[in-house]
């Protein structure tokens, strides 16, 4: 899982570079100061680079169009012996006008999470998508009309140039939503970069897809030095042939929390429970669930107490009314709960279950009987997963959260922590993700360790696709375990 949260805070990163043009009735985007070749940048995480962003936008020979290009390359070992890549390409064409439209994309993904390109072009109906995967039928999407503008593809220098607050909305190139992009003017500082003390101004960007800030700094010249997401991740300018070589880095070593001792083995029963005390854990991650409780204590150190029940609720027949108004029972492009193959793959599971409960639990065990663990081999869509029959723990959760509404429960993905033991022997919170559905109340699942219902070593901290999460990698600590 830890992958897909570096894969949505650094694929937010805006497109960036292009030569100067006259400003006579062309966008703000267009007439602000950036190298005219490009921009690469080295993605760093925790220290360790990880993959590169490339960025450009440039306007069109008659001064009509412009095209933004962010490029993304991500590459990391996962397990002992397993290499996960992912290339994204996102090309974008919008009107040169002040407040010029987006007009299309065409967005290439390959390697880790499968291959796929979409042509979206914006037309009278709406925008219209064409989904290309291999050995997978061409398939056509309609979509509502994109609110995207010209001055969306580099908001971080349209704010400095304006010295004002930006709104916008961006269509997202993985899943085609649309969400708010609101970017901020910052001051003028001098920060040390590559060891060199540099005059700087500031911008930050936020996404409402991932809710990390992005603090861009911008020198004089334009040019793009460093980009913070959140204090874990850092984009840093760099030559295109250094931005390319990474560090050899075992991201899940990397990223988790190692816990000065064991849980006891009330944390693996049912009723369960464990207590950990935290530090570095932010008042936003603080919310009280029917699982997790929080109790702050001094030397900004907070209590979390995780319990693990069955639930209550348990006479509930499908199919289910969505407490949360229908996005959990909502088919979507990687979600694909409609397919006829799941579906179908539903109903074979599900068979004549009508309980809730029951039929979540069918569903979890199936999932994890005949999906094969093999971690670094991901599928973003549902689909592709029926194909494999293979994955990590995305791979399990994406599969059972699709079969479960395509049975008419609501669930989600939850994103979070679990305790492990590796070959090292370090006891450890590693990043994970599992299932929650409602049977009449809220409980979790898990598919990749086939629990009927989540034990207590689990702790919840964001849902899937939300990179809101991301700041806690590297800063989260358990300084005792209860």
């Amino acid at each position: 899982m830890m992958r897909r949260f570096l894969i949505v805070a650094a694929v937010g990163v805006s497109a960036l570079c292009f030569a100067e043009a006259p400003a006579a009735a062309l966008s703000d985007v267009v007439t602000v100061p950036r190298p005219a070749e490009g921009e690469y940048m080295g993605l760093y995480l925790m220290g360790k680079k990880v993959g590169y962003v490339f960025t450009s936008v440039t306007l069109s020979a008659d001064k009509k169009k412009v095209e933004a290009i962010n490029e993304f390359m991500f590459r990391a070992q996962v397990g002992a012996d397993r290499v996960s890549e992912r290339y994204l390409k996102d090309t974008r064409q919008y009107e040169a006008r002040p407040n010029g439209k987006m007009l299309s994309f065409v967005v290439e993904q390959k390697g880790d999470g499968g291959n796929e390109v979409l042509e979206a072009t914006s037309t009278s109906q709406g925008l219209r998508v064409l989904r290309k995967r291999p050995g997978v039928p061409n398939e056509v999407l309609t979509l509502q009309a994109s609110k995207e503008l010209v001055e969306d593809a580099d908001q971080a220098r349209v704010v400095l140039k304006r010295n004002k607050k930006l709104e916008g909305t961006v269509t997202d190139g993985s899943d085609l939503e649309q969400y708010r992009l609101t970017s901020n003017p910052g001051p003028t500082s001098v920060r040390t970069i590559g060891g060199v003390k540099v005059t700087v101004r500031e911008a930050t960007t936020i996404s409402e897809k991932e809710k990390v800030p992005a603090t861009a700094y911008v020198d004089d010249k334009g040019r793009m030095l460093e980009i913070d997401f959140g204090g874990t991740m850092k984009a840093v300018a760099e030559p295109g042939d250094v931005a390319k070589r990474f560090d050899t880095v075992e991201v899940f070593g990397l990223t988790r929390v190692v816990l000065p001792r064991e849980p006891g083995l009330l944390a693996h029963e049912l009723p369960g429970q464990m207590i950990l005390i935290t530090a570095g854990l932010p008042d936003k991650f603080r919310k009280q669930t029917y699982r997790q409780k929080f109790k702050a204590l001094p030397n900004d150190q907070v209590e979390v107490t995780i319990t693990a029940v069955r639930p209550k609720v348990t006479d509930k027949v499908v199919p289910l009314v969505d407490p949360n108004g229908g996005v959990n029972l909502k088919s979507t492009i990687h979600v694909e709960s409609a397919h006829p193959d799941v579906v179908a793959l539903a109903k074979k599971v599900v068979g004549g279950e009508k309980n809730a409960y029951a039929a979540a639990k069918l569903i979890t065990h199936w999932v994890a009987a005949n999906l094969v663990k093999d971690y670094g081999a991901s599928s973003d869509r549902t689909t592709d997963v029926i194909r494999t029959m293979k994955g990590d723990c995305t791979e399990h959760s994406l599969l059972a959260v699709s079969l479960m509404r395509a049975a008419g429960i609501p669930a989600r993905r939850v994103d979070g922590v679990v305790y492990l033991k590796n070959d090292d022997g370090v006891p450890a919170l590693y990043w994970h993700e599992w299932v929650e559905a409602w049977v009449g109340e809220w409980t979790q699942l898990d598919p990749t360790f086939n629990q009927e219902v989540a034990d207590a070593t689990h702790f919840a901290v964001g849902e899937e696709g939300n990179a809101e999460i991301t700041p806690l990698i590297g800063q989260l600590k358990v300084v005792d375990v209860k």
